[in-house]
């Protein structure tokens, strides 16, 4: 894996394509879970919206690293 993506001449870091990727699971995901009602059984939303983003970032970084991405 490179540590660059090329986007019509720029190169942007790949962390960041992850990262943006990231942020839009987690979106989506807190999206579904607050119309599901799931947030009337979280303490702390914004902790639980943190943690499910570097979840997902994780997760992302792990596959792409091991070429299953």
């Amino acid at each position: 894996m490179s540590g660059e993506f090329n986007l019509y001449g720029l190169y942007v870091p790949w962390l960041l394509v992850q990262s943006l990727l990231a942020l839009a699971l987690s979106r989506g995901m807190s999206w579904v879970l607050a119309r599901l009602g799931f947030y009337r059984l979280v303490w702390h939303p914004a902790l639980f919206d943190a943690a499910l983003f570097v979840l997902i970032l994780g997760a992302l970084v792990f596959l792409s690293s091991t070429g299953f991405y």
